[in-house]
Protein backbone atom coordinates (compact mmCIF):
# COMPACT_ATOMS: atom_id res chain seq x y z
CA UNK A 1 0.00 0.00 0.00
CA UNK A 2 1.58 3.00 -1.36
CA UNK A 3 1.74 5.94 1.91
CA UNK A 4 -0.76 8.11 1.25
CA UNK A 5 -0.35 11.89 1.78
CA UNK A 6 -3.91 12.92 2.30
CA UNK A 7 -6.81 11.81 4.40
CA UNK A 8 -9.96 10.46 2.18
CA UNK A 9 -12.56 13.15 2.04
CA UNK A 10 -15.03 11.30 4.32
CA UNK A 11 -12.05 11.59 7.19
CA UNK A 12 -10.65 14.93 5.59
CA UNK A 13 -13.84 16.79 8.25
CA UNK A 14 -11.47 15.59 11.03
CA UNK A 15 -8.23 16.54 9.88
CA UNK A 16 -8.30 19.26 12.63
CA UNK A 17 -10.37 17.76 15.20
CA UNK A 18 -8.99 18.39 18.35
CA UNK A 19 -9.59 15.80 21.18
CA UNK A 20 -12.87 17.44 22.48
CA UNK A 21 -14.29 16.90 19.06
CA UNK A 22 -16.22 14.12 17.67
CA UNK A 23 -17.42 13.62 14.23
CA UNK A 24 -20.90 13.47 13.32
CA UNK A 25 -22.99 10.49 12.91
CA UNK A 26 -23.97 10.33 8.83
CA UNK A 27 -25.02 7.14 6.79
CA UNK A 28 -21.31 7.56 5.28
CA UNK A 29 -20.13 6.26 8.68
CA UNK A 30 -22.18 3.20 8.53
CA UNK A 31 -20.40 2.37 4.97
CA UNK A 32 -17.11 3.10 6.51
CA UNK A 33 -17.22 0.85 9.44
CA UNK A 34 -19.77 -1.60 8.10
CA UNK A 35 -17.55 -3.15 5.33
CA UNK A 36 -13.89 -4.36 5.52
CA UNK A 37 -13.19 -2.03 2.33
CA UNK A 38 -14.57 0.90 4.34
CA UNK A 39 -12.36 -0.60 7.35
CA UNK A 40 -9.20 -0.50 4.95
CA UNK A 41 -9.68 2.99 3.61
CA UNK A 42 -9.86 4.35 7.03
CA UNK A 43 -6.56 3.04 7.94
CA UNK A 44 -5.10 4.49 5.02
CA UNK A 45 -5.23 7.74 7.32
CA UNK A 46 -3.39 6.44 10.14
CA UNK A 47 -0.21 6.82 8.12
CA UNK A 48 -0.03 10.50 8.03
CA UNK A 49 1.83 10.05 11.31
CA UNK A 50 4.89 8.19 10.07
CA UNK A 51 7.84 11.02 8.40
CA UNK A 52 6.34 12.27 5.06
CA UNK A 53 8.08 12.14 1.68
CA UNK A 54 9.82 15.33 2.23
CA UNK A 55 11.65 14.75 5.95
CA UNK A 56 12.01 10.87 5.77
CA UNK A 57 15.84 11.40 4.52
CA UNK A 58 16.40 14.20 6.78
CA UNK A 59 15.76 12.46 10.47
CA UNK A 60 19.25 13.19 11.55
CA UNK A 61 19.68 16.87 10.50
CA UNK A 62 20.35 17.86 14.34
CA UNK A 63 22.42 15.31 15.30
CA UNK A 64 26.10 15.70 17.33
CA UNK A 65 27.79 13.87 14.39
CA UNK A 66 26.61 16.29 11.44
CA UNK A 67 27.97 19.86 10.76
CA UNK A 68 25.33 22.32 9.32
CA UNK A 69 24.80 25.82 8.01
CA UNK A 70 22.72 27.07 10.94
CA UNK A 71 22.27 25.74 14.33
CA UNK A 72 18.83 24.60 15.44
CA UNK A 73 17.12 26.92 18.25
CA UNK A 74 17.08 23.81 20.43
CA UNK A 75 20.77 24.23 20.52
CA UNK A 76 21.40 28.07 21.21
CA UNK A 77 21.38 29.61 24.32
CA UNK A 78 17.78 30.86 25.58
CA UNK A 79 16.86 30.78 21.66
CA UNK A 80 13.94 27.84 23.13
CA UNK A 81 10.81 28.31 25.00
CA UNK A 82 7.52 27.45 25.50
CA UNK A 83 6.15 30.07 23.34
CA UNK A 84 8.27 28.82 20.43
CA UNK A 85 7.65 25.16 21.08
CA UNK A 86 5.37 22.55 19.08
CA UNK A 87 3.91 19.43 18.93
CA UNK A 88 1.49 19.52 21.04
CA UNK A 89 -1.09 18.30 18.64
CA UNK A 90 -3.72 15.66 19.35
CA UNK A 91 -5.58 15.11 16.00
CA UNK A 92 -3.86 11.95 15.27
CA UNK A 93 -4.49 10.22 18.32
CA UNK A 94 -8.64 11.49 18.04
CA UNK A 95 -8.89 9.82 14.49
CA UNK A 96 -7.03 6.38 16.04
CA UNK A 97 -9.41 6.48 19.05
CA UNK A 98 -12.67 7.71 16.93
CA UNK A 99 -11.78 4.38 14.84
CA UNK A 100 -11.35 1.92 17.55
CA UNK A 101 -14.40 3.13 19.27
CA UNK A 102 -16.76 3.02 15.63
CA UNK A 103 -15.27 -0.27 14.43
CA UNK A 104 -17.88 -2.53 15.87
CA UNK A 105 -20.41 -3.66 13.12
CA UNK A 106 -21.06 -7.58 13.18
CA UNK A 107 -21.71 -7.36 9.55
CA UNK A 108 -17.32 -7.52 9.55
CA UNK A 109 -15.81 -10.62 10.74
CA UNK A 110 -14.14 -10.33 14.02
CA UNK A 111 -10.71 -11.46 12.50
CA UNK A 112 -10.94 -8.45 10.00
CA UNK A 113 -12.08 -6.03 12.73
CA UNK A 114 -9.58 -6.99 14.98
CA UNK A 115 -6.98 -6.95 12.05
CA UNK A 116 -7.77 -3.16 12.05
CA UNK A 117 -7.58 -2.50 15.19
CA UNK A 118 -4.29 -4.11 15.32
CA UNK A 119 -3.33 -1.27 12.79
CA UNK A 120 -4.61 1.57 14.86
CA UNK A 121 -3.49 0.43 18.03
CA UNK A 122 0.31 0.66 15.91
CA UNK A 123 -0.37 3.32 15.28
CA UNK A 124 -1.66 4.70 18.85
CA UNK A 125 1.57 3.25 20.27
CA UNK A 126 3.72 5.23 17.41
CA UNK A 127 2.41 8.34 18.30
CA UNK A 128 2.44 7.82 22.07
CA UNK A 129 6.63 7.07 21.82
CA UNK A 130 7.04 10.61 19.95
CA UNK A 131 4.99 12.20 22.27
CA UNK A 132 6.88 10.59 25.27
CA UNK A 133 10.50 11.08 23.69
CA UNK A 134 9.61 14.73 22.89
CA UNK A 135 7.98 15.81 26.49
CA UNK A 136 8.31 13.16 29.07
CA UNK A 137 5.29 12.24 30.92
CA UNK A 138 1.64 13.05 28.95
CA UNK A 139 -1.67 12.03 29.20
CA UNK A 140 -3.21 8.72 27.95
CA UNK A 141 -5.90 9.05 26.43
CA UNK A 142 -7.68 5.76 24.96
CA UNK A 143 -11.16 7.15 23.98
CA UNK A 144 -12.89 9.53 21.70
CA UNK A 145 -13.79 12.36 23.64
CA UNK A 146 -16.88 14.37 24.04
CA UNK A 147 -17.18 17.77 25.46
CA UNK A 148 -18.00 16.41 29.05
CA UNK A 149 -14.83 14.71 29.28
CA UNK A 150 -13.79 17.42 31.29
CA UNK A 151 -11.22 14.99 33.88
CA UNK A 152 -8.98 14.50 31.18
CA UNK A 153 -9.54 17.48 28.39
CA UNK A 154 -8.57 19.59 31.56
CA UNK A 155 -6.56 16.75 33.75
CA UNK A 156 -2.54 17.15 34.58
CA UNK A 157 0.63 15.80 32.07
CA UNK A 158 -0.22 11.97 33.28
CA UNK A 159 2.44 9.50 33.98
CA UNK A 160 5.17 7.93 31.87
CA UNK A 161 4.59 4.33 33.36
CA UNK A 162 1.22 4.60 32.27
CA UNK A 163 1.72 5.41 29.29
CA UNK A 164 4.56 3.43 28.35
CA UNK A 165 2.85 -0.26 29.40
CA UNK A 166 -0.18 0.85 27.52
CA UNK A 167 1.82 1.28 24.38
CA UNK A 168 3.37 -1.96 24.83
CA UNK A 169 0.27 -3.67 25.15
CA UNK A 170 -1.43 -2.10 21.79
CA UNK A 171 1.72 -3.85 20.31
CA UNK A 172 1.20 -6.60 21.79
CA UNK A 173 -2.43 -6.81 20.31
CA UNK A 174 -1.04 -5.40 16.97
CA UNK A 175 1.07 -8.44 16.71
CA UNK A 176 -0.85 -10.69 18.24
CA UNK A 177 -4.03 -10.00 15.49
CA UNK A 178 -2.33 -7.88 12.12
CA UNK A 179 -2.79 -10.59 9.67
CA UNK A 180 -0.52 -8.80 7.13
CA UNK A 181 2.74 -11.08 7.55
CA UNK A 182 4.39 -9.39 4.24
CA UNK A 183 3.74 -6.18 2.25
CA UNK A 184 5.27 -6.18 -1.48
CA UNK A 185 6.36 -2.82 -1.37
CA UNK A 186 7.89 -2.48 2.58
CA UNK A 187 5.15 0.59 3.00
CA UNK A 188 2.14 -1.69 4.54
CA UNK A 189 1.84 -2.21 8.34
CA UNK A 190 3.02 -5.58 9.53
CA UNK A 191 2.57 -8.33 12.33
CA UNK A 192 6.72 -8.13 12.25
CA UNK A 193 6.57 -4.50 12.01
CA UNK A 194 4.36 -4.63 15.39
CA UNK A 195 7.30 -6.22 16.72
CA UNK A 196 10.23 -4.04 15.44
CA UNK A 197 8.53 -1.30 16.74
CA UNK A 198 7.98 -2.60 20.38
CA UNK A 199 11.74 -3.24 20.10
CA UNK A 200 12.56 0.27 19.61
CA UNK A 201 9.96 1.84 22.19
CA UNK A 202 11.16 -0.29 24.99
CA UNK A 203 14.43 0.19 24.65
CA UNK A 204 14.09 3.58 24.80
CA UNK A 205 12.55 3.23 27.89
CA UNK A 206 15.08 1.09 29.68
CA UNK A 207 17.85 2.90 28.58
CA UNK A 208 15.96 6.41 29.44
CA UNK A 209 15.24 4.84 32.78
CA UNK A 210 18.47 2.94 33.47
CA UNK A 211 20.82 6.50 32.69
CA UNK A 212 18.52 8.68 34.16
CA UNK A 213 18.30 7.89 37.92
CA UNK A 214 17.01 11.13 38.26
CA UNK A 215 13.51 9.74 37.43
CA UNK A 216 13.90 7.06 40.30
CA UNK A 217 12.90 4.27 37.80
CA UNK A 218 16.33 2.78 37.52
CA UNK A 219 15.03 -0.78 39.32
CA UNK A 220 12.53 -1.11 36.90
CA UNK A 221 14.58 -0.97 33.43
CA UNK A 222 15.19 -4.57 33.09
CA UNK A 223 11.66 -4.93 32.91
CA UNK A 224 11.47 -3.01 29.35
CA UNK A 225 15.23 -4.76 28.54
CA UNK A 226 13.84 -7.88 28.99
CA UNK A 227 10.71 -6.49 26.83
CA UNK A 228 12.92 -5.97 23.88
CA UNK A 229 14.99 -9.22 24.04
CA UNK A 230 11.70 -11.04 23.85
CA UNK A 231 10.27 -9.25 21.43
CA UNK A 232 13.40 -9.18 19.02
CA UNK A 233 13.86 -13.09 19.31
CA UNK A 234 10.51 -13.90 18.22
CA UNK A 235 11.23 -11.52 15.03
CA UNK A 236 14.87 -12.92 14.65
CA UNK A 237 13.09 -17.17 14.52
CA UNK A 238 9.97 -16.87 13.49
CA UNK A 239 9.72 -13.36 10.72
CA UNK A 240 10.52 -13.04 7.16
CA UNK A 241 13.26 -10.39 7.44
CA UNK A 242 17.23 -10.82 7.05
CA UNK A 243 20.57 -8.72 6.68
CA UNK A 244 20.46 -8.39 3.07
CA UNK A 245 24.17 -9.15 1.38
CA UNK A 246 23.04 -10.01 -2.63
CA UNK A 247 25.21 -6.68 -3.68
CA UNK A 248 28.16 -7.83 -1.83
CA UNK A 249 30.17 -5.79 1.23
CA UNK A 250 30.93 -2.66 -1.41
CA UNK A 251 27.50 -2.03 -2.15
CA UNK A 252 24.51 -4.50 0.21
CA UNK A 253 23.87 -1.94 2.70
CA UNK A 254 23.47 1.21 0.40
CA UNK A 255 21.29 -0.63 -1.78
CA UNK A 256 18.52 -0.52 0.82
CA UNK A 257 18.44 3.45 0.40
CA UNK A 258 18.70 3.25 -3.23
CA UNK A 259 16.47 1.39 -4.74
CA UNK A 260 13.15 2.46 -6.39
CA UNK A 261 11.74 -0.93 -4.92
CA UNK A 262 11.94 -1.61 -0.95
CA UNK A 263 14.33 -4.30 -0.60
CA UNK A 264 12.17 -5.80 1.75
CA UNK A 265 14.18 -8.85 2.81
CA UNK A 266 15.52 -6.69 5.07
CA UNK A 267 13.48 -3.04 4.70
CA UNK A 268 10.53 -3.82 7.06
CA UNK A 269 8.84 -0.21 6.61
CA UNK A 270 9.72 2.20 3.92
CA UNK A 271 7.87 5.21 1.78
CA UNK A 272 7.59 3.73 -1.54
CA UNK A 273 7.65 7.00 -3.93
CA UNK A 274 6.18 6.55 -7.76
CA UNK A 275 7.12 8.52 -11.17
CA UNK A 276 4.36 7.40 -12.79
CA UNK A 277 2.10 8.92 -10.08
CA UNK A 278 4.64 12.32 -9.89
CA UNK A 279 4.75 10.58 -5.89
CA UNK A 280 8.87 11.74 -5.63
CA UNK A 281 10.94 12.96 -3.32
CA UNK A 282 14.01 15.63 -3.28
CA UNK A 283 16.74 13.50 -1.40
CA UNK A 284 19.45 14.51 -4.02
CA UNK A 285 18.64 18.08 -4.16
CA UNK A 286 18.98 18.37 -0.28
CA UNK A 287 22.01 16.38 -0.03
CA UNK A 288 23.78 18.31 -2.55
CA UNK A 289 22.14 22.06 -3.06
CA UNK A 290 24.37 24.69 -1.34
CA UNK A 291 21.16 26.57 -0.44
CA UNK A 292 18.10 24.18 0.01
CA UNK A 293 19.48 22.35 2.31
CA UNK A 294 21.48 22.52 5.57
CA UNK A 295 24.87 21.40 3.61
CA UNK A 296 25.05 18.37 6.37
CA UNK A 297 28.16 17.14 6.94
CA UNK A 298 29.65 14.51 8.74
CA UNK A 299 32.68 15.61 11.72
CA UNK A 300 35.75 13.48 11.92
CA UNK A 301 35.25 12.04 15.31
CA UNK A 302 32.45 10.52 14.09
CA UNK A 303 34.35 9.59 10.83
CA UNK A 304 37.10 8.55 13.15
CA UNK A 305 35.27 5.95 14.71
CA UNK A 306 34.46 3.51 11.58
CA UNK A 307 36.52 0.43 12.01
CA UNK A 308 39.42 -0.63 9.76
CA UNK A 309 38.36 -3.74 7.67
CA UNK A 310 40.01 -6.19 10.19
CA UNK A 311 37.97 -5.16 13.13
CA UNK A 312 40.90 -2.72 14.46
CA UNK A 313 39.93 1.02 15.35
CA UNK A 314 40.62 3.13 12.80
CA UNK A 315 42.51 5.52 15.31
CA UNK A 316 45.31 2.40 15.81
CA UNK A 317 46.68 3.26 12.89
CA UNK A 318 50.00 5.28 13.18
CA UNK A 319 49.94 8.94 12.16
CA UNK A 320 46.03 8.53 11.76
CA UNK A 321 45.02 12.39 12.92
CA UNK A 322 47.49 13.64 10.09
CA UNK A 323 46.40 11.06 7.14
CA UNK A 324 45.44 13.08 4.26
CA UNK A 325 41.38 12.10 2.97
CA UNK A 326 42.53 9.78 0.16
CA UNK A 327 44.96 7.78 2.62
CA UNK A 328 42.18 7.55 5.46
CA UNK A 329 39.61 6.44 3.44
CA UNK A 330 41.88 3.10 2.66
CA UNK A 331 40.59 -0.28 3.88
CA UNK A 332 38.02 1.04 6.13
CA UNK A 333 34.49 -0.65 6.80
CA UNK A 334 32.83 -0.31 3.47
CA UNK A 335 30.09 1.44 5.38
CA UNK A 336 32.30 4.23 5.22
CA UNK A 337 32.19 4.42 1.24
CA UNK A 338 28.39 3.70 1.29
CA UNK A 339 27.93 6.86 3.54
CA UNK A 340 29.96 9.44 2.08
CA UNK A 341 32.04 10.35 -1.21
CA UNK A 342 35.45 8.53 -1.05
CA UNK A 343 37.83 8.38 -3.73
CA UNK A 344 36.47 6.28 -6.18
CA UNK A 345 33.02 7.37 -6.15
CA UNK A 346 31.49 8.75 -9.16
CA UNK A 347 28.51 10.91 -10.36
CA UNK A 348 27.31 10.69 -14.12
CA UNK A 349 30.30 7.78 -14.46
CA UNK A 350 32.34 10.31 -13.75
CA UNK A 351 34.98 10.76 -10.63
CA UNK A 352 33.06 13.20 -7.94
CA UNK A 353 35.66 14.58 -4.71
CA UNK A 354 34.05 16.18 -2.30
CA UNK A 355 31.95 19.08 -3.16
CA UNK A 356 33.34 22.42 -1.58
CA UNK A 357 32.17 24.12 -4.06
CA UNK A 358 29.15 25.01 -2.35
CA UNK A 359 28.42 22.12 -0.52
CA UNK A 360 30.83 20.45 2.20
CA UNK A 361 32.10 22.68 5.33
CA UNK A 362 34.32 19.41 6.39
CA UNK A 363 34.99 16.95 3.48
CA UNK A 364 32.84 14.25 4.53
CA UNK A 365 29.40 14.79 2.16
CA UNK A 366 26.65 12.00 2.96
CA UNK A 367 25.34 9.98 -0.48
CA UNK A 368 23.27 7.33 2.08
CA UNK A 369 20.30 8.79 -0.06
CA UNK A 370 21.52 9.76 -3.09
CA UNK A 371 21.60 8.67 -6.50
CA UNK A 372 24.13 9.04 -8.70
CA UNK A 373 23.32 11.13 -11.37
CA UNK A 374 22.77 15.14 -11.27
CA UNK A 375 19.71 14.96 -13.14
CA UNK A 376 18.09 14.25 -9.65
CA UNK A 377 20.26 17.02 -7.80
CA UNK A 378 17.78 20.20 -8.94
CA UNK A 379 14.19 19.18 -7.44
CA UNK A 380 11.71 17.10 -6.18
CA UNK A 381 13.08 13.72 -8.42
CA UNK A 382 14.27 11.06 -6.48
CA UNK A 383 12.46 7.82 -6.97
CA UNK A 384 14.13 5.35 -4.59
CA UNK A 385 12.43 4.27 -1.63
CA UNK A 386 13.37 5.80 2.05
CA UNK A 387 13.58 2.59 4.76
CA UNK A 388 11.60 3.28 8.52
CA UNK A 389 12.66 0.33 10.00
CA UNK A 390 15.15 -2.14 9.17
CA UNK A 391 15.95 -5.91 10.11
CA UNK A 392 19.67 -4.20 11.14
CA UNK A 393 17.71 -2.06 13.76
CA UNK A 394 16.37 -5.21 15.42
CA UNK A 395 19.67 -6.78 15.76
CA UNK A 396 21.14 -3.71 17.30
CA UNK A 397 18.06 -3.91 19.72
CA UNK A 398 18.52 -6.90 21.08
CA UNK A 399 22.51 -6.87 21.11
CA UNK A 400 22.42 -3.73 23.18
CA UNK A 401 19.40 -5.39 25.42
CA UNK A 402 21.41 -8.57 25.85
CA UNK A 403 23.89 -6.07 26.59
CA UNK A 404 22.69 -4.47 29.17
CA UNK A 405 21.06 -7.21 31.11
CA UNK A 406 24.38 -8.54 31.70
CA UNK A 407 23.35 -11.91 29.22
CA UNK A 408 24.96 -11.55 25.70
CA UNK A 409 27.11 -14.23 24.18
CA UNK A 410 29.46 -14.71 21.24
CA UNK A 411 26.22 -16.58 19.92
CA UNK A 412 24.34 -13.55 20.40
CA UNK A 413 27.27 -11.27 19.22
CA UNK A 414 27.65 -13.29 15.83
CA UNK A 415 24.45 -12.95 14.77
CA UNK A 416 23.57 -9.26 15.27
CA UNK A 417 27.00 -6.67 15.30
CA UNK A 418 29.15 -9.46 13.54
CA UNK A 419 26.68 -10.06 11.39
CA UNK A 420 26.14 -6.71 10.36
CA UNK A 421 30.00 -6.31 10.45
CA UNK A 422 30.27 -9.00 8.18
CA UNK A 423 27.98 -7.64 5.69
CA UNK A 424 30.56 -4.61 5.63
CA UNK A 425 33.50 -6.77 4.92
CA UNK A 426 34.84 -6.67 8.22
CA UNK A 427 36.93 -9.65 8.79
CA UNK A 428 37.90 -9.43 12.38
CA UNK A 429 36.14 -9.54 15.66
CA UNK A 430 32.91 -10.84 14.15
CA UNK A 431 32.44 -14.34 16.03
CA UNK A 432 33.60 -13.02 19.50
CA UNK A 433 32.93 -10.24 22.25
CA UNK A 434 35.78 -7.90 22.60
CA UNK A 435 37.19 -7.78 26.06
CA UNK A 436 39.44 -4.40 24.95
CA UNK A 437 38.19 -1.22 25.62
CA UNK A 438 38.60 1.84 22.47
CA UNK A 439 39.54 4.51 24.25
CA UNK A 440 39.46 6.72 21.52
CA UNK A 441 35.60 6.08 21.26
CA UNK A 442 34.66 6.43 24.97
CA UNK A 443 36.88 9.41 25.41
CA UNK A 444 35.32 11.26 22.79
CA UNK A 445 31.66 10.36 22.79
CA UNK A 446 31.18 8.23 25.98
CA UNK A 447 33.16 8.51 29.10
CA UNK A 448 30.71 7.04 31.62
CA UNK A 449 31.12 3.66 29.76
CA UNK A 450 33.53 0.99 30.88
CA UNK A 451 32.10 -2.05 28.99
CA UNK A 452 33.82 -3.03 25.95
CA UNK A 453 30.88 -5.19 24.65
CA UNK A 454 28.09 -1.55 25.25
CA UNK A 455 30.94 0.63 23.33
CA UNK A 456 31.40 -1.44 20.43
CA UNK A 457 27.66 -1.91 20.21
CA UNK A 458 27.13 1.99 20.46
CA UNK A 459 29.82 2.41 17.70
CA UNK A 460 28.28 -0.27 15.50
CA UNK A 461 24.75 1.68 16.21
CA UNK A 462 25.95 5.11 15.14
CA UNK A 463 27.52 3.76 11.92
CA UNK A 464 24.95 1.30 10.98
CA UNK A 465 22.09 3.66 11.21
CA UNK A 466 23.46 6.75 10.41
CA UNK A 467 21.55 9.14 9.10
CA UNK A 468 18.50 7.34 10.01
CA UNK A 469 16.54 9.24 12.69
CA UNK A 470 17.74 7.12 15.74
CA UNK A 471 20.62 9.66 16.41
CA UNK A 472 19.31 12.28 19.05
CA UNK A 473 16.92 9.61 20.58
CA UNK A 474 19.99 7.10 21.36
CA UNK A 475 21.91 10.17 22.92
CA UNK A 476 18.82 11.33 25.11
CA UNK A 477 18.30 7.67 26.41
CA UNK A 478 21.53 7.30 27.64
CA UNK A 479 21.60 10.98 29.00
CA UNK A 480 24.72 11.78 27.12
CA UNK A 481 22.83 14.97 25.22
CA UNK A 482 26.25 16.81 26.00
CA UNK A 483 27.78 15.46 23.18
CA UNK A 484 25.33 17.54 20.95
CA UNK A 485 27.53 20.83 22.29
CA UNK A 486 31.05 18.75 23.03
CA UNK A 487 31.84 17.19 19.45
CA UNK A 488 34.16 19.05 17.81
CA UNK A 489 32.48 19.93 14.20
CA UNK A 490 36.00 19.29 12.32
CA UNK A 491 36.99 17.91 9.25
CA UNK A 492 39.71 16.58 6.78
CA UNK A 493 43.44 16.94 7.40
CA UNK A 494 44.78 19.97 5.67
CA UNK A 495 48.58 19.57 6.03
CA UNK A 496 49.28 23.03 4.68
CA UNK A 497 47.52 26.50 3.39
CA UNK A 498 47.98 27.73 -0.44
CA UNK A 499 48.38 23.85 -1.39
CA UNK A 500 45.73 22.40 -4.41
CA UNK A 501 44.42 19.14 -2.93
CA UNK A 502 43.02 16.26 -5.29
CA UNK A 503 41.31 14.94 -2.83
CA UNK A 504 40.55 11.39 -4.67
CA UNK A 505 43.74 11.56 -6.30
CA UNK A 506 42.02 11.45 -9.87
CA UNK A 507 44.36 13.50 -11.64
CA UNK A 508 41.84 16.79 -10.73
CA UNK A 509 42.34 19.56 -8.18
CA UNK A 510 39.37 19.58 -6.32
CA UNK A 511 40.30 22.54 -3.91
CA UNK A 512 42.83 24.60 -2.21
CA UNK A 513 42.42 26.26 1.16
CA UNK A 514 44.14 29.81 1.89
CA UNK A 515 44.26 32.00 4.54
CA UNK A 516 41.10 34.26 4.37
CA UNK A 517 43.19 37.50 5.98
CA UNK A 518 44.26 37.17 1.91
CA UNK A 519 42.51 38.42 -1.18
CA UNK A 520 42.63 34.65 -2.88
CA UNK A 521 45.20 32.19 -2.71
CA UNK A 522 48.74 32.51 -3.84
CA UNK A 523 48.69 29.70 -6.21
CA UNK A 524 46.46 29.89 -9.95
CA UNK A 525 44.16 26.98 -10.03
CA UNK A 526 41.52 26.43 -12.40
CA UNK A 527 37.83 28.67 -12.12
CA UNK A 528 36.44 25.04 -11.32
CA UNK A 529 38.62 24.15 -8.38
CA UNK A 530 36.70 25.54 -4.98
CA UNK A 531 38.80 27.99 -3.33
CA UNK A 532 38.05 28.12 0.45
CA UNK A 533 39.35 31.10 2.97
CA UNK A 534 40.51 29.81 6.17
CA UNK A 535 39.27 32.25 8.92
CA UNK A 536 39.80 36.06 8.37
CA UNK A 537 37.05 38.72 8.77
CA UNK A 538 34.68 37.32 6.99
CA UNK A 539 35.32 33.44 7.18
CA UNK A 540 35.15 33.11 10.81
CA UNK A 541 33.19 29.98 10.65
CA UNK A 542 35.20 28.18 8.57
CA UNK A 543 38.66 27.62 10.82
CA UNK A 544 40.91 24.78 11.42
CA UNK A 545 42.08 23.27 14.88
CA UNK A 546 45.05 23.82 16.10
CA UNK A 547 45.86 20.33 14.15
CA UNK A 548 45.28 21.29 11.34
CA UNK A 549 42.11 19.94 10.48
CA UNK A 550 39.17 21.84 9.37
CA UNK A 551 36.57 23.03 11.65
CA UNK A 552 33.20 24.15 11.29
CA UNK A 553 31.43 26.58 12.94
CA UNK A 554 33.49 27.19 16.29
CA UNK A 555 32.29 30.94 16.12
CA UNK A 556 28.98 29.83 17.25
CA UNK A 557 28.71 28.14 20.72
CA UNK A 558 26.06 25.23 20.75
CA UNK A 559 24.44 24.51 24.04
CA UNK A 560 23.34 21.87 26.66
CA UNK A 561 22.11 23.25 29.64
CA UNK A 562 23.37 21.43 33.05
CA UNK A 563 19.39 21.17 34.12
CA UNK A 564 18.79 18.80 31.71
CA UNK A 565 16.14 20.20 30.16
CA UNK A 566 16.88 19.60 26.51
CA UNK A 567 16.12 16.03 27.48
CA UNK A 568 12.55 16.93 26.70
CA UNK A 569 10.69 19.68 24.67
CA UNK A 570 8.64 22.34 26.69
CA UNK A 571 4.71 22.13 25.98
CA UNK A 572 3.92 24.94 24.22
CA UNK A 573 2.35 28.10 26.37
CA UNK A 574 -0.79 28.33 24.62
CA UNK A 575 -1.64 24.88 25.21
CA UNK A 576 -0.95 25.44 29.36
CA UNK A 577 -2.91 28.59 28.80
CA UNK A 578 -6.16 26.23 28.01
CA UNK A 579 -5.70 24.31 30.62
CA UNK A 580 -4.06 25.65 33.83
CA UNK A 581 -3.41 21.91 35.11
CA UNK A 582 -0.98 21.37 32.53
CA UNK A 583 2.69 22.02 34.14
CA UNK A 584 5.84 22.26 32.52
CA UNK A 585 8.99 20.88 33.85
CA UNK A 586 10.25 23.67 36.30
CA UNK A 587 13.40 23.98 33.54
CA UNK A 588 11.19 25.20 31.03
CA UNK A 589 8.87 27.31 32.91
Amino acid sequence: MKKIFYLLSILALCSSCELNEFPESSALEEDVFGTEGGLRRYSISFYNDLPSSSDAYRLDQMSDYGAVNNLDNFLKLNAYTAQTSSGWDWKNLRNINHFLASNNRSNVSETSRNHYNGVARFFRAYFYYKMVTRFGDVPWVDKALSITDNDILYGDRGDRTVVMDHILADLDYAYANIQTSSSTDGSEITKWTALGLKTRIALFEASFRKYHTELGLASTANKYYKQVVDAAQELMTKGPHSIYTAKGPELSQRQLFVSDAAVTQEVMLAIAFNKNLAILSSANWYWTSPTYGPRYSFVRPFINTILNRDGTPYTNRTGYNTQEFYDECQNRDYRLSQLIRTPGYKIDGKPAAPNFNGYSYTGYQPIKYTLDESKYDNGQLNTNAIPLMRYAEVLLNYAEARAELGEITDGDWQKTIGALRSRAGITGGTSQLPTVIDTYIKEKFFKDIDNPVLLEIRRERQVELALEGFRFNDLKRWNAGHIMASLEWSGIYIPELDKPMDLDRDGTVDVIFYDGNNKGPSVTVGAKVAKIAIGGPATNYQTLTADKHLEWFKAQTRTWYDDGRQYYYPIPSNAIVLNKNLKNYPFWQ
